[in-house]
């Protein structure tokens, strides 16, 4: 686990959020060399000149935190979030859609994930597991592999609840492997953050990467 910081990605998401608290989780991004920032698309420009040509990943969200807005709102959002720097788009897939048995979260999915790779961008999808049974999240995997997803997200962190273990297995057991996990919503202790990357998590969203760093650093340095 030498590389730990590389599987954190510090997020700052809060609607009360300051510009304060942008510079201190770019500050400590930097310092840490977390492999990303996630934050709200109105401090994109921002966060974009200030991590300059740091190896850090700029991630922002779209269609956050529930994921009901109409495909073309989402669009939209997706070509503005790039033009202002993104590198990472994490899209919150229409639960509604999918709750009504639909086949329209893959469509929706596909054409954002078409706008992001040919702008050689990232496409993380939220399917929101805390509304999931397993078998849902299952079928939800398929549908974003399917329809061209490069990660399958847990959590908005607005839900019920974040990630679980049983979440991050069922995931890893049905996507391909070129398919990453990112882990996100309630990851406040370093045994869990640890526990979600052994059951397969690439990513782990957090904001509360830099306690987790600080703890990593007790245990094992």
């Amino acid at each position: 686990m030498k590389n730990f910081h590389r599987f954190l990605e510090s997020t700052l998401l809060r609607s009360t959020m300051t510009g304060q608290e942008v510079d201190q989780l770019v500050k400590d991004a930097i310092q840490e060399q977390f492999v990303g920032v996630c934050v709200p698309p109105f401090w994109l420009k921002k966060v974009k000149r200030e991590i300059k040509d740091e190896d850090i990943q700029l991630v922002t969200v779209i269609g956050f935190p529930l994921g009901y807005s109409d495909t073309a709102s989402k669009v939209f959002e997706t070509k503005e979030a790039i033009k202002q720097g993104a590198d990472e788009l994490d899209l919150v897939w229409s639960q509604t859609a999918f709750h009504s048995g639909m086949n329209w979260p893959k469509i929706e999915i596909a054409q954002i994930a078409k706008i992001c790779h040919e702008e050689e961008r990232v496409l993380k999808v939220i399917i929101e597991t805390a509304n999931l049974n397993e078998s849902q999240i299952k079928e939800a995997c398929l549908i974003c592999q399917d329809a061209g997803a490069d990660f399958v997200k847990t959590s908005t962190g607005f839900a019920t609840r974040g990630a679980s273990i049983e979440d991050i297995l069922s995931m890893r057991t049905i996507l391909s492997s070129h398919v990453g996990i990112k882990a996100s919503g309630g990851i406040k202790t370093l045994d869990f953050a640890i526990e979600l990357i052994q059951a397969g998590a690439d990513r782990i969203g957090t904001s509360g990467a830099k306690q987790l760093m600080d703890a990593w650093r007790k245990r094992f340095s």
